[in-house]
């Protein structure tokens, strides 16, 4: 391979260039001045309807509903955005910094009493969610963990969860250390067999977790098959995190999943500059708690974040497509690399699910696993002279992350059990973002030979 070119490529330059920062708030100052000059009223974000005189009749400005005929991109874009919900009609949605909202008469309001409780900008984003992912309901949350708190407080002491064995370790740890405290027995399963859930299912059993793609060995699970087997056997709801594929290419509640989760600080807001968690269901029960606990645990969003997350839905579908093409090209050259093992990538025909894979999804994302020739040596030193990908944990940003999930992500699983799961000293996590894929495969490929050199050396 050649080695790295001394002039930046033009995707570098752009990811990696001077910050907008100043350019951003020049933008956001001027559109604050447009929206004083242009209304005779004091600057309010929410920009209610003009007031009537039948209070009674006050409720949350009704905004058109997108047809769900229409594409990803334009659902994506459009759906909640309506500008006529705003006094304005500003195109891009306000952000409604308020934490209270003035009442016309005691409990007679504009759909609006406490920010915790309801929010315009954070409304806004829910219901592009919702359109995205084909459900009814799509509710916001402060971070993806905060979206599993919030399902496991539908539970009770003496109720039983099943979770995939393979999951984010925050999602681990959370079921292991935190809701067995309260008395909430836990099963961990690989959910790639059917039959392991149907035998690991109770009476009691009233909620079945599951990740696909698994983070980080990359299982696939069939949902559809997982939603059947869950339904025909008990009362529990089907929960699957659907952050390693996002919206555009994985719809769980097309596939019979009751609820869908996404860690939105990944690929959905994609900059790696929001921390939030995305619930969507089709279930007017199951949204009913989820809206009530919402507000009930205080666990919201901020404005401004979901201000900047509704932002960067708007690009999700073309971001989606360059993380798929440069993934698959990164999976590909490792595949070939001398001092690599094994790629785990669901969309290569090798991978155990592939099948399965290509039947319920439209395509990848960026990310991959691959296990290093030699050990977690070698693993550190290869992590440690990448120059491009940047050591660190999450996924899903513009910018290239890799990762070392045994002492990383992944830390707080007990060593036997990491190691039953495969999760090694030489396994690596990619997070391929949207820099020039020959710089990245060049970077990768430098930083593997010098890791084995230094192993020569000594």
């Amino acid at each position: 391979m050649t080695s790295q070119s001394v002039v930046p490529s033009f995707r570098k330059r752009v990811i990696y260039g001077p910050s907008k920062s100043l350019c951003q708030l020049s933008r956001a100052l001027h559109q604050l001045y447009t929206s004083r000059s242009n209304s005779v009223h004091l600057y309010d974000p929410l920009n209610n309807p003009p007031c009537v005189s039948n209070y009674s009749d006050r409720s949350i400005p009704t905004v058109p509903t997108m047809s769900r005929s229409h594409g990803f991109a334009t659902l994506a874009m459009h759906a909640g955005q309506d500008a006529e919900q705003w006094r304005s009609c500003a195109v891009v949605p306000p952000i409604s910094l308020a934490t209270t909202f003035k009442q016309h008469a005691p409990g007679q309001h504009e759909g609006y009493e406490y920010s915790r409780s309801g929010n315009p900008t954070r409304k806004c984003l829910e219901e592009a969610v919702a359109a995205v992912d084909g459900a009814k309901y799509a509710l916001a949350f402060a971070s993806g963990l905060a979206t599993t708190v919030v399902v496991v407080n539908t539970l009770k002491t003496g109720d039983h969860v099943i979770c995939m064995q393979d999951v984010y370790g925050g999602t681990n740890r959370y079921f292991q250390q935190v809701v067995r405290n309260f008395g909430v027995e836990i099963s961990f399963v690989d959910c790639t067999n059917m039959e392991n859930v149907k035998a690991a299912m109770r009476p009691t059993t009233k909620l079945v977790w599951v990740e696909t793609p698994s983070n980080p060995m990359m299982e696939v699970t069939d949902i559809e098959a997982c939603a059947s087997v869950v339904h025909s056997a008990s009362t529990a709801f089907l929960v699957v995190d659907n952050t390693f594929m996002s919206p555009y290419f994985q719809r769980p509640l097309a596939l019979g999943a009751d609820v869908c989760m996404n860690s939105a600080t990944k690929y959905i807001n994609g900059h790696s500059d929001v921390v939030m968690g995305l619930l969507s269901t089709n279930r007017k029960d199951l949204y009913d708690r989820f809206k009530f606990l919402q507000n009930a645990l205080g666990c919201v969003p901020s404005p401004f974040d979901c201000f900047l997350c509704n932002r960067g839905l708007k690009t999700l579908p073309l971001r989606m497509k360059q993380h798929q093409a440069s993934g698959l090209a990164v999976a590909k050259f490792l595949t070939t690399h001398r001092y690599v093992q094994k790629v785990l990538h669901p969309a290569f025909e090798d991978h155990p699910q592939y099948e399965i894979s290509a039947r319920q999804t439209s395509g990848s994302s960026g990310m991959l696993s691959l296990y290093l020739k030699g050990g977690l040596e070698q693993a550190t030193a290869f992590l440690s002279n990448l120059k491009i990908f940047t050591l660190a944990e999450s996924l899903g940003g513009y910018e290239s992350l890799a990762e070392h999930p045994a002492i990383m992500t992944h830390a707080s699983i007990p060593e036997a059990e990491r190691v039953a799961l495969g999760i090694t000293g030489s396994l690596v996590r990619l997070s391929v973002g949207l820099e020039d894929e020959e710089d990245l495969i060049a970077d990768l490929d430098n930083a593997l030979n010098a890791a084995f050199s230094e192993k020569k050396d000594q």
